[in-house]
């Protein structure tokens, strides 16, 4: 089954504690503050793999969470660093927040990569706090929780070319006529129920990839039909080869019908170049009429899916409209091969909460109510230990 959605929680790692330790060795009675730093806590990255075709591999896996770092220890030993979790999808999945829709990142090109969730920061050790006024701070940093979303995973095909119509156009028949794709095929609607992709081999021996998508039906742009789904897998195409099935000879109203629903889908569908393919040109014993008159129709093509007639021609016409795609420029020496992007936090802490010998901590503007138990809970506080508090000096209980 093609996948083309999917929703995952990312979490990422909380970073790892501040070590509270003073050195203590047999002819160093007085031994000043060691503890290290805390490490840094694993992100959760999402990177675009070409070998990938959906996002079938993360079906029945929803959440993706990262380790907390390491503990800082005595003799200022730092804890270590998590390692991120990776995530793979296909070239042409769209990252959205779940929550408000907004697009995180587009992955158009293999390689890209995003972190879709950032681990916490490492708390400082006490050694971190030694001054020459406080030499012996008995406290350290507890580390920061790492981020945590709902997202949800959209692909659109990256495809040269992507068919469009009616149900029962003959798309399918025409993708396996025109490529290596094996599309089911029969006499009857919505045969097709998941986009397919195949490969057009030239003459030249450059190849173009096309989409066949299942087919639109009217109030498609308006969610009809899962309309929304297939005509997001058209977006990314550079020519659509617009299908209709030309034997009862309303070409013209069949092919105004899909008009009207990519100009009101639009993301540039409706500005989109067409070659305008009328099938089954053998159960018409004239040519099929067509009449419309359209600057994006580049070019009309009469043929049968079932006989071959007019396939060469429409192979030829495809690749001369989809001239080869220009290399991107050469990546300067010292430049990463991709972007790194980073959802920019939503909210920045106010407060910290400190390690101490007895309990807790909680320093600059502490939360009200239940963000501040959950901080004081994911820092490890243990029933009866203290908690500092401004002034006020509370027992967890």
């Amino acid at each position: 089954m093609f996948n083309d959605r999917a929703r995952i929680r990312a979490e990422a790692g909380r970073g790892g504690d501040g070590g509270l330790s003073f050195r203590r060795e047999k002819y160093v009675p007085k031994g000043g503050p060691d503890g290290g730093d805390g490490g840094r806590g694993g992100d959760v990255v999402v990177v675009a793999d070409p070998d990938l075709r959906d996002l079938s591999s993360l079906r029945g896996k929803t959440r993706f969470a990262a380790k907390r770092g390491g503990n800082g220890r005595g003799t200022r030993k730092h804890g270590a660093d998590a390692e991120d979790v990776v995530l793979t999808v296909p070239v042409g999945t769209v990252v959205a927040d779940a929550e408000d829709g907004s697009t995180i990142a587009d992955m158009r090109t293999p390689g890209a990569r995003v972190v879709v969730a950032r681990g916490g920061g490492g708390g400082r050790g006490n050694a971190s706090f030694a001054t020459p006024t406080r030499q012996t701070p008995r406290f350290a940093e507890t580390g920061l929780p790492g981020e945590a979303f709902e997202l949800e995973l959209h692909l659109k095909l990256m495809a040269d070319a992507a068919l469009a119509g009616l149900p029962n156009a003959g798309k399918s028949s025409l993708l396996r006529r025109l490529s290596n794709a094996k599309p089911k095929v029969a006499d009857y609607p919505f045969t097709t129920l998941a986009p397919t992709l195949g490969t057009v081999d030239g003459p030249d021996g450059r190849q173009l990839t096309v989409a066949d998508v299942p087919g639109l039906i009217e109030g498609a742009s308006e969610g009809v039909g899962l309309g929304h789904e297939f005509l997001a897998h058209l977006e990314r195409a550079r020519l659509l080869l617009h299908v209709v099935d030309a034997s009862d000879g309303d070409a013209d109203d069949r092919f105004a019908v899909i008009d009207r629903e990519l100009a009101a889908y639009g993301a540039g569908l409706d500005e989109r170049p067409q070659l305008v393919v009328l099938n089954k040109a053998d159960l018409h014993p004239e040519p099929a009429p067509f009449s419309v008159q359209d600057a994006r129709i580049l070019e009309v093509h009469r043929v049968s899916c079932a006989t071959g007639e007019g396939i060469d021609e429409l192979v030829a016409s495809l690749f001369r409209h989809c001239p080869p795609v220009e290399p991107e420029p050469e990546i300067a020496p010292g430049l990463p091969e991709f972007l790194d992007y980073r959802p920019a936090p939503r909210t920045r802490r106010r407060y910290r909460v400190l390690r101490t010998g007895s309990g807790f901590r909680v320093v600059g503007t502490p939360p009200d109510g239940a963000e501040l138990e959950d901080a004081l809970r994911a820092a490890g506080v243990k029933k009866g230990a203290e908690v500092e508090i401004g002034d006020e000096v509370l027992v967890w209980e």
